[in-house]
């Protein structure tokens, strides 16, 4: 049977006469989480490289991203029909206004759920913007780029902080050196 132990070969631990029981948190590493033992048919694998990240209840931090990412298509989706209103009919683009103007787009969901119910003009238009968050999100969304995008910005950013970090302590040091 496996132990999470077996994971980490640069965790060097005194021999006990008692057995560590399996699927337990590391303590010396706690951001780490256990191992999961996956067996299929070809191989037999280890997975124990994933970060454990607190705090997050019952939402994975995916699951948030996913959430923000859900309303940020909402409000995409509202950019796209406000464009569309905008060139073809003016009475309907007016009162898409009006709304935006009372209602937030913090939440996608709920500013969708109260167009709905404003009137049964303002229903074609969360119709019409629910089909366009759908079609953005399935057909013209481009995901791995947004992998991409994210993972450079990352890295950039850490070398830039990192880079302006030395820079200021350097400077720091040779002036109380003088």
């Amino acid at each position: 049977m496996l132990s999470i132990d077996s994971c980490y070969t640069s965790t060097i631990r005194p021999f006990s006469l008692f057995r560590r029981k399996p699927h337990t948190c590391d303590r010396t590493l706690p951001f780490i989480r256990p191992c999961k033992h996956t067996t299929s048919p070809s191989s037999s694998t280890l997975q124990c490289n994933k970060m454990y990240v607190p705090g997050f209840g019952e939402a994975s931090p995916e699951a948030k991203a996913a959430k923000h990412l859900h309303d940020f298509f909402t409000y995409i989706a509202v950019r796209i029909v406000h464009a569309q209103l905008q060139s073809y009919n003016p009475e309907a683009y007016a009162d898409l206004m009006q709304f935006l103007e009372t209602h937030s787009l913090d939440d996608g969901d709920k500013f969708c759920a109260d167009l709905m119910r404003e009137s049964s003009h303002h229903k074609s238009f969360a119709l019409r913007i629910l089909e366009v968050r759908s079609a953005y999100c399935n057909n013209d969304f481009e995901w791995d780029n947004l992998k991409r995008l994210a993972s450079e910005m990352v890295e950039d950013r850490n070398t830039r902080l990192m880079r302006d970090y030395v820079s200021e302590t350097s400077t720091m040091k040779s002036e109380s050196d003088k």
